[in-house]
């Protein structure tokens, strides 16, 4: 049998090593167009950085070694340009010419490459893409040569690392954005914190306005911005996103969606004895059913791996599971992951779910070096199912993301997060463990026993409801919603009487600082006949919502108490 494999890294290669595994006498060639086809592409930043000083450590494996290793027969600067589906032939050019290569089961594996918009002056050379191990070179001897000013354009995942990675090796920068924050698939309120974080690594942040256009010159480029913003640089990162790369697969009849190749659960194109994953394919996402491309290495490996059974006929092998797209960013001291579904693709979907806002900390309390994690789930509105979730923090935040990814993929409801035994000391946790407690919001929600409300109702609430603040006086006088009543928590069975004439028949929205206490008052103010909702994820929340508008939203004056 011949396998023919079009590129490398993470998908070419599983289904090369795994069709290795099966059967040691097949003819399994790989062809890459590049110059590396095993690398380790999520660590390019850190070279640009210096954190990872040789390149050559980016290089997991290199022809020689897969040859020696696997026998395999691996071709870089091999670039396949058409396949014959029915005659099942490959047309390949390289340096040494064109040909055409036969083969018995044909798996792509190209990857995407990186957006470049047509924007004047964007093929200036001090524009530069992150795809490549490459690419990450070049920057890092720009870095070394004297660069002062970079520009990123993009603030996804890339975007942000590239931009960690050039102001760690002590360049300026800024980074635009031209969706309304940065991470764009992080929640509003906790994109706040990475915008603070970046600020506070002397990163200029722009976010709502896009690149114009290049202007080159000897010394440095400018980058003018559509508000006219010009920004001067020696290093131009692009990092606007990627795309299938898959002009010469479209050609050939395999069905693509929006450049993406369309695959089923056992990678399978439209082409028989055509099969593909990774990056270039389109993937069903779990929660939402929204056909899109998932650019993230997890799925690639483990999709080219189940191919190379389906190839040699293992009908009892496991099917290519539909992502949740978990993902995880370094950003100075924080950790920004997430897993499932955004509001934004639930809205999109129209599935109808609910929003919980918690603020626990990583480990007890007590033990020193206690921080918060700022944790976002979202829930099916009926059933519990959980949807997604999103967290930000120092520490932590890896572990609670993992275990809530793989709570998904199982198919629990938040409340089943409850009897969740996660490990438990004070250096590493809370007896109820910050996974342990959505499971317990979750339960008061569904079940009717809290009720929430969000922080982007706060600039038109007061105008149907009493406001009720339960923090602390002190607290209170740090910032408040306009016309807020303020009473303890603790004073709060003493002083009903002042919530009934306060509110005068009105419903309460009662808050705190992070929505435990509000939780307390919230079920005096039910026991005491009032229609009350408490501010899900309180202050905190409602001040990383509004970011820097938050000072027109919270007042220390014209408050009665």
């Amino acid at each position: 049998m011949r396998i023919i494999i079009v590129g490398g890294v993470a998908a070419g290669m599983s289904a090369a090593a795994r069709a290795r595994r099966h059967d040691e006498t097949a003819e399994i060639i790989v062809l890459e167009r590049g110059s590396e086809v095993s690398f380790a592409n999520c660590g390019l930043p850190y070279h640009v950085s210096g954190e990872i000083a040789d390149a050559s450590s980016l290089l997991v494996q290199t022809p020689e070694s897969l040859r020696a290793a696997l026998n395999l027969d691996v071709r870089i600067h091999h670039e396949v340009t058409a396949i014959d589906t029915a005659a099942r032939t490959v047309s390949v050019t390289s340096p040494a010419g064109a040909e055409e290569l036969s083969y018995d089961a044909l798996v792509l594996a190209p990857g995407a490459s990186a957006l470049v918009p047509p924007l004047p002056g964007i093929d200036s050379p001090r524009v530069r893409t992150l795809r490549t191990v490459g690419d990450a070179v070049a920057l890092r001897e720009r870095v070394t040569s004297g660069a002062a000013r970079a520009v990123v354009l993009g603030a996804g995942f890339i975007g942000l690392e590239a931009a960690e990675a050039l102001r760690h090796a002590g360049l300026s920068v800024d980074v635009v954005e031209l969706a309304p924050h940065v991470l764009p698939p992080l929640e509003q309120e906790l994109a706040t914190l990475v915008t603070e974080e970046l600020q506070a690594l002397g990163i200029r942040v722009i976010d709502g306005i896009g690149a114009a256009s290049v202007e080159h010159a000897d010394d440095a480029d400018t980058v003018v911005l559509t508000d006219g913003t010009r920004l001067a640089a020696d290093i131009i990162v692009m990092s606007v996103g990627v795309r299938p790369d898959t002009a010469f697969i479209a050609a050939a009849g395999i069905d693509t969606v929006r450049g993406a190749i369309v695959v089923d659960d056992r990678g399978r194109t439209s082409a028989d004895g055509v099969w593909a994953a990774g990056d270039a394919t389109a993937s069903v996402d779990a929660i939402t059913g929204a056909v899109r491309p998932v650019a993230l290495a997890g799925p690639a490996n483990r999709a080219g791996r189940l191919i190379a059974d389906d190839i040699f006929g293992m009908e009892a092998s496991r099917r290519i599971t539909q992502p949740l797209g978990t993902a995880i960013v370094r950003v100075g001291d924080l950790t920004a992951a997430m897993t499932g579904a955004n509001r934004m693709a639930l809205d999109a979907a129209g599935i109808a779910y609910r929003t919980l806002h918690l603020h626990p900390n990583q480990h007890a309390g007590y033990f020193p070096g206690a921080s918060a994690i700022h944790l976002i789930v979202h829930i099916a509105a009926g059933d519990g199912r959980l949807l997604g979730a999103q967290a930000v923090g120092t520490e932590g935040v890896d572990k609670r993301i993992d275990v809530i990814a793989t709570a998904i993929r199982a198919g629990f409801a938040a409340t089943d997060l409850i009897d969740l035994d996660l490990a438990y000391s004070p250096p590493y946790g809370n007896a109820k463990d910050a996974v342990n407690l959505v499971g317990m919001v979750a339960e008061n929600v569904l079940n009717g026993r809290l009720s929430l409300w969000y922080a982007a109702e706060a600039e038109t609430i007061g105008e149907s409801a009493l406001i009720l603040d339960v923090r602390t006086p002190a607290e209170f006088a740090t910032g408040h919603l306009p016309g807020a009543l303020n009473i303890a928590h603790t004073e709060l069975r003493d002083r009903i009487d002042e919530v009934h004439q306060a509110a005068a028949g009105r419903p309460v929205r009662v808050l705190c600082a992070a929505g435990v206490r509000a939780n307390i008052a919230h079920r005096i103010l039910v026991g005491n006949g009032f229609d009350s909702a408490s501010l899900s994820g309180g202050i905190q929340t409602l001040r990383h919502w509004f970011g820097a508008d938050i000072e027109r939203v919270l007042t220390s004056e014209g408050a009665y108490a």
